[in-house]
């Protein structure tokens, strides 16, 4: 990307700042991710300094030089992501960037171009943007497959920051493209990304639309076509539609599993229809449809009282009879229909050498309450005799890497408060901080 040179460096470090679904392929270059300490550190210098140029670029070439590359390339996809809490420093990744093209170990790669392109048509960067997308197109040449994928991931980025000016014309192109191409693949590409995108820019029913257009083409609708569109419908608090949806998928053999259950629970939960959750989560049971762990982060995420409570979490309940003691209303009848599940079965290994509660992908009310049940269903173990007293009980929390900021874990902090409140035996591995340990018989002398 050797047009990219200095000049434009220091133009976009000038003040004022102006701005704040699956992917289709596995790209080297993961856009959201975590901040590292590092990069952490970096842009707390670079807001100290917002207002030098010259200042932020010696910081800029400074961090690089001293950086691994891992370093450098997740401090830019964090400020090029949308749920970056740095999007006052959002004007920095086009300098950043073009100092990154000139390190020895820069690969190209097009989803990182795609979510720049994005940023910057947001900021009213246009020309930057469309320079970017001239070499881009210029660079894949006539290579019709990676065209395509290309503006996929343009259509998935401008989507994700609601960026309509460039959604409609990477949209405008791959609709092109699909009518002019021979390729099936190509064409699946294609109408998964428009589909997916309209969903994202909150219009549903031109994706409900387009699906039929699929149907036209010759190219039968997958389930994730469907699912975007429930998802799209949902988001919008268009349930009538929503579950219009959910019935189609039915009678085109997809039925309804746990995935799209959690669609329309996350739906509902976003527009605090408690008591439809309960109805739809009585549904999934009485349907056979297995709760997952993404089950109890869409349900406990939408019940305000205890999000709140877990905010301060030293007066949190430490049992399921407790918890059910404070909550009332339609909160209570949620945890009702939660508690029991097999998450809890799911997320525990339990033999002679060791006893292990693994909370990883849980957000902080599903950890919460899964712990809880996990307590009673090791006293129940514990007091039956039916099953050994392992060497070791463990509880994995991980070490924060997929938090806001690396290395810091609301999960780990609620872990660490309960067991001190509860007088646990269980303390902070030397070995794996990530991890709570203690002793089997300790343990069980705790519980019972």
């Amino acid at each position: 990307m050797g047009g990219l040179g200095s000049a434009q460096l220091s133009f976009s470090v000038a003040l004022p700042w102006t701005h704040h679904q699956p992917p289709l392929s596995k790209p080297s270059i993961q856009i959201q991710c975590a901040l590292t300490k590092q990069g952490q550190r970096f842009l707390t210098k670079l807001a100290a300094n917002a207002r030098d140029p010259s200042v932020a670029n010696k910081l800029i070439a400074k961090f690089l030089s001293s950086s691994p590359k891992s370093a450098a390339l997740t401090t830019l996809s964090y400020l090029l992501s949308p749920d970056t809490t740095h999007s006052h420093l959002s004007s920095l990744a086009l300098p950043l960037y073009s100092k990154i093209t000139e390190a020895s170990w820069f690969e190209w790669n097009p989803k990182l171009v795609a979510a720049l392109v994005a940023l910057l048509d947001k900021q009213g960067l246009h020309s930057q943007s469309e320079a970017l997308i001239s070499e881009t197109i210029s660079k894949l040449g006539t290579r019709e497959r990676e065209l395509a994928l290309f503006h996929c991931q343009l259509v998935e980025s401008h989507s994700k920051i609601s960026s309509k000016r460039g959604f409609d014309s990477a949209y405008n192109f791959l609709y092109q493209l699909v009518q002019n191409s021979s390729s099936v693949y190509v064409k699946r590409r294609a109408f998964e990304s428009m589909v997916s995108g309209l969903c994202a820019m909150d219009r549903p029913r031109e994706a409900e639309d387009l699906i039929e257009e699929m149907r036209v083409k010759g190219v039968k609708p997958s389930v994730f076509e469907f699912r975007s569109v429930v998802y799209g419908y949902g988001r919008l608090g268009l349930f009538e539609e929503m579950l219009k949806i959910v019935d189609q998928m039915a009678k085109q053999g997809f039925g309804n599993d746990t995935i799209c259950s959690n669609m329309v629970l996350s739906s509902y939960g976003a527009h605090n229809e408690l008591a439809a959750m309960v109805v739809w989560l009585r549904k999934m049971k009485e349907s056979s449809i297995p709760f997952s762990t993404r089950t109890y982060n869409s349900v406990l995420n939408s019940c305000p009282r205890i999000m709140a409570m877990l905010q301060e979490p030293k007066a949190a309940p430490c049992s399921v009879e407790e918890l059910n003691g404070i909550l009332d209303g339609e909160e209570a009848l949620v945890v009702k229909e939660l508690v029991g599940s097999a998450v809890v079965d799911e997320a525990m290994v339990w033999d002679s050498s060791e006893a292990k509660l693994d909370l990883h992908g849980m957000h902080l009310g599903a950890a919460y309450l899964v712990m809880l049940e996990w307590f009673e269903a090791m006293r129940y173990r514990f007091d039956c005799g039916k099953y050994v007293v392992p060497a070791e009980v463990v509880i994995v929390c991980g070490l924060g890497k997929h938090s806001s900021v690396r290395g810091e874990s609301p999960v780990k902090d609620l872990v660490k408060e309960m067991m001190h409140r509860m007088e646990s035996p269980m303390r902070i591995d030397r070995k794996n901080v990530g991890c709570f340990i203690a002793k089997g018989r300790a343990v069980k002398d705790w519980l019972c």
